[in-house]
């Protein structure tokens, strides 16, 4: 396996609300759309033969733009009031949650491999990046990309000790399928994993001891990977583009955990890449050591 390391890539105002009803670190979908407009820049520069396959993301800091004010229930979103209205005036409020990050992306590529070895790709990349965006925030800074060979297990090994410290995201949607195949609904069994149960025990002192527990071990979150089609395929007035079919969409919800890098055996394990199932108008974006494990 060959894969270019973008390493700390310093992100403002990313967009963290990934869903209608999550927030936080950006959906699936924005990592795989960055890898897919980074391919098709590279291909305008040259690399006609570049296929960037699959992305892993791993997160070194995640810092969502929320305010908990003395005496407040929950967190509120810090909005900027753009844009001002002719007059100068603030616009009426338009929930847009941001967020900072510092993220590494390992990205599997093919073809082009002796042109990319034998020039100066790192330093074009370097400075092609900057000038991108990433799930919708502004590319501050990013440290010089790295090319790595995967043959062995000590490869991967090497590769994740790069990314430490850090937390790839993986998907664990094996919790959701369990829990509903046990007759919870898709909102139950996604909750039961997400939320903290509060209890207290009362000892002979007198004396009260509180615990925290939730049902499964492990950093798990809830994550956006794509979309459902919900309406037939069609046009609508003022679509985006006048020459491609229109149709709406959901976002696809599931389960996902954060692990130490360092933890990681096999790369694919924490790839990602595009798997769509025209048949139940799904477009998804999955694990490659899951679409190989139903291939």
């Amino acid at each position: 396996m060959k894969v270019i390391v973008l390493p700390h890539i310093k992100v403002h105002n990313a967009n963290a609300l990934s869903s209608p009803f999550t927030i936080g670190f950006p959906a699936m979908t924005a990592w795989l759309g960055f890898t897919h407009a980074l391919e098709r820049k590279l291909i305008q520069q040259g690399y006609s033969e570049l296929m960037l396959q699959s992305v892993a993301v791993i997160s070194h800091d995640c810092n969502v733009q929320t305010h908990k004010g003395e005496g407040d229930f929950v967190h509120s979103i810090i909005g900027t009031g753009n844009p001002l209205e002719k007059d100068g005036k603030r616009s009426a409020f338009i929930e847009e949650a941001r967020c900072h990050l510092d993220v590494s992306l390992v990205i599997e590529f093919s073809g082009d491999e002796e042109k990319i070895s034998q020039s100066n790709f790192t330093e074009q990349l370097q400075d092609l990046i900057t000038s991108m965006k990433m799930a919708g925030g502004d590319i501050l800074t990013i440290q010089k990309p790295k090319l790595e060979s995967v043959i062995e297990e000590q490869d991967t090994k090497r590769l994740v000790r790069q990314l430490m410290p850090g937390y790839a995201l993986i998907e664990r949607r094996d919790l959701m399928i369990e829990a509903m195949q046990q007759g919870d609904d898709a909102l139950d069994a996604l909750l039961s994993y997400l939320t903290i149960n509060h209890s207290c025990e009362k000892k002979e002192d007198d004396s009260v001891v509180w615990q925290t527990s939730r049902k499964e071990d492990g950093w798990l979150v809830p994550i956006a990977t794509g979309f459902q089609g919900i309406s037939p395929l069609g046009e609508a007035k003022n679509q985006r583009d006048p020459t491609t079919p229109h149709r709406f969409a959901e976002s696809v919800v599931t389960l996902g955990e954060f692990v130490m890098t360092h933890k990681v055996k096999n790369l694919d394990n924490i790839l990602w890449q595009y798997n769509p199932d025209l048949e139940n108008d799904l477009y998804l974006c999955q694990q490659v050591s899951v679409i190989k494990e139903y291939l």
